[in-house]
């Protein structure tokens, strides 16, 4: 449960009473949107925290509020990737110990260089749920004989490995170049988008396993270049997240690109995909209607001038450095075996299992 006893330091009481209402908002659209945690599934999630929390581009560090919303949200799930953690870990560090005392987190270092821009890849997990295997590293593509070295990534995906009840699994957490939206700078983002998946595809052959993507691709939509990269490589949507049965929302604030994207290539054939979605958490927090509240937070040089229309459009970019520019990505894995595995004891299971294994 998350940690709400700092609302009691609120000073304002007006304020904490409209903090108190938000957060039970959020908790309701949460109720209705994710499953409950249970012991025969795993919640994962992923989410680009936009520029957390560094203040780089003047819009002013997150309000108390925000760091209660975005624990809140991170609770509902028990596993989650996070895209532009910055340089300082304080910000990162308040915000656990708001989600509670069962979560944790491993990270990367800081990626240098223009295009890193100073960022961290980090995984926030539930201790009680998932369990950390030990392994974890950053992607570096390797050199072939007779050939240059070829480009490395601009921001380094970060793999690790996982088990929770039954299942093992990689993830590989990614914040892809993005670029331009046509020419020379489009074609690297499709390069970079392919050079992973093909590295893991690669992976896979060496080190069998279930092996997840997860992240910010910066794809532009599920028929798009960018989005075949990854599906000419093997790797699969969720059906639920591949929109065929359900109406698929994109995870940018306007919800019509489709930026961010759990995928994966699937090896163990117990497992089974639960529901997915989508999380407007405008819906509930930082509304239009919460404008004239968070007005006089907006630093003045950017309301300079602005009304009516201008400064609305003003606070809905305000508000994407409070919480985010990106909605999280989400599904449910079932990962409770059981049944299978006592059905795979039977002795004509296990009869059938010889036969089908004898050498031909």
């Amino acid at each position: 449960m998350p940690a709400y006893w700092p609302i009691r330091n609120f000073d304002d009481a007006a304020r904490r009473e409209f903090v108190i209402e938000k957060l039970l908002l959020l908790r309701s659209q949460l109720a209705k949107l994710v499953p409950r945690k249970s012991e025969d599934t795993l919640l994962l999630c992923t989410w680009n925290i936009r520029d957390f929390d560094s203040d780089k581009f003047g819009y002013g560090l997150r309000l108390p509020e925000s760091f209660h919303y975005i624990a809140e949200i991170l609770n509902a799930f028990d596993l989650i990737a996070v895209q532009e953690v910055n340089r300082d870990l304080q910000p990162l560090e308040k915000l656990i110990s708001f989600i509670g005392p069962n979560y944790d987190y491993i990270l990367t270092d800081t990626t240098e260089g223009t295009g890193g821009n100073g960022e961290r890849l980090a995984y926030v997990y539930d201790r009680r749920k998932v369990r950390f295997r030990k392994i974890a590293g950053e992607v570096v593509l390797p050199s072939k004989r007779g050939q240059s070295a070829p480009t490395q990534f601009s921001r380094t995906p970060f793999v690790t490995a996982w088990q929770a009840g039954w299942f093992k699994f990689n993830l590989c957490s990614v914040h892809i170049y993005y670029g331009a939206d046509t020419g020379p700078k489009l074609k690297r983002r499709i390069a970079e988008i392919e050079a992973l998946a093909k590295f893991f595809k690669e992976r896979q052959a060496k080190e069998p396993g279930d092996y997840f993507l997860l992240g910010d691709f910066n794809i532009v939509d599920l028929a798009h270049p960018t989005m075949e990269a990854l599906t000419k490589h093997g790797f699969q949507l969720p059906q639920g997240i591949k929109g065929d049965q359900i109406k698929r929302s994109g995870s940018n604030m306007a919800q019509d690109k489709f930026y961010d994207q759990i995928v994966l290539r699937p090896s163990d054939k117990r497992l089974e995909i639960g529901q997915s979605g989508v999380l407007n958490f405008r819906e509930s927090i930082f509304t239009d209607e919460d404008f004239k509240i968070y007005k006089s937070h907006i630093p003045v040089d950017k309301l300079k001038n602005k009304t009516g229309a201008k400064a609305l459009a003003e606070y809905r970019k305000w508000l994407t450095w409070q919480m985010s520019d990106h909605y999280p990505l989400w599904v449910q894995l079932k990962v409770d075996f059981t049944t299978a595995y006592l059905e795979s004891l039977k002795p004509g299971r296990q009869m059938l299992a010889i036969e089908e294994n004898k050498p031909a």
